[in-house]
């Protein structure tokens, strides 16, 4: 290998994430419960969500309009406002959410940021993901910060194109193989699996990766023995 750019996904692979969300349609479910039940409703807010995305893109905002919608949906517009309030300040608890270093993340970019250039790739909203990013204490390690609309082959091929680098110089690693590591095999870069104990449903993927480019670990830690 050749690298010079490591990228990182950010939720779920540089902080928590994910869980949060899980939490919120817990307590969003507790709320409808009158309506329909939390199977019912996850099932509706997930296809709410997935009708959305292009329309409100990934990340926190979406996801509250998204269970304002289905909130009116399942309720046959009769879902009081006080309900509405209540999903709103669900959302406001979100994005007020301290951040939560994933473990060992910090010790590997001290490894590796006099080695390789440093980048992260993520998705969601702008104003979101910059919070979170200067909120962690990270951002001194990163020689460029990308937040995209959609991680798929062109995005990330306009990425490399920015870094002036060749594919096979550049390495993504995320929790995602959806979004972080199949559109980046395709384009000829290589792609670091770590896995997340909790995957959002349209994140996930049946088939499983055979590639020379790709490689699964246990922790983020793991990356440096073969690096």
């Amino acid at each position: 290998m050749n690298i010079k750019v490591i990228a990182f996904d950010a939720d779920d692979t540089l902080w928590v994430n994910e869980p949060y969300f899980r939490q919120t349609e817990e307590h969003f479910c507790s709320l409808l419960g009158e309506y329909a039940s939390q199977h019912e409703l996850e099932r509706e807010l997930l296809k709410m969500e997935i009708y959305n995305l292009g329309l409100y893109g990934y990340g926190i905002k979406g996801f509250v309009l998204s269970m304002i919608e289905t909130a009116l949906k399942v309720s046959g517009k009769t879902i009081s406002p006080d309900i509405i309030e209540q999903i709103l300040n669900l959302g406001r608890q979100m994005l007020n959410q301290p951040i939560e270093l994933l473990d060992g993340i910090e010790d590997l970019l001290q490894s590796l940021k006099n080695k390789y250039r440093l980048v992260v790739a993520t998705k969601g909203d702008l104003l979101d993901q910059e919070r979170k990013l200067k909120n962690s204490g990270l951002s001194h390690y990163f020689h460029h910060i990308e937040i995209m609309s959609e991680k798929d082959d062109a995005n990330y091929q306009k990425l490399i194109k920015h870094l002036d680098i060749q594919p096979d110089e550049f390495m993504m690693v995320g929790n995602s193989l959806k979004s972080d590591i199949l559109p980046v095999l395709n384009i000829g870069g290589y792609g670091v699996h770590v896995p997340y104990h909790i995957t959002w449903a349209h994140e996930q993927i049946e088939h499983s990766v055979d590639n020379e480019r790709f490689k699964s670990v246990v922790s983020i830690k793991d990356i440096l023995e073969f690096l």
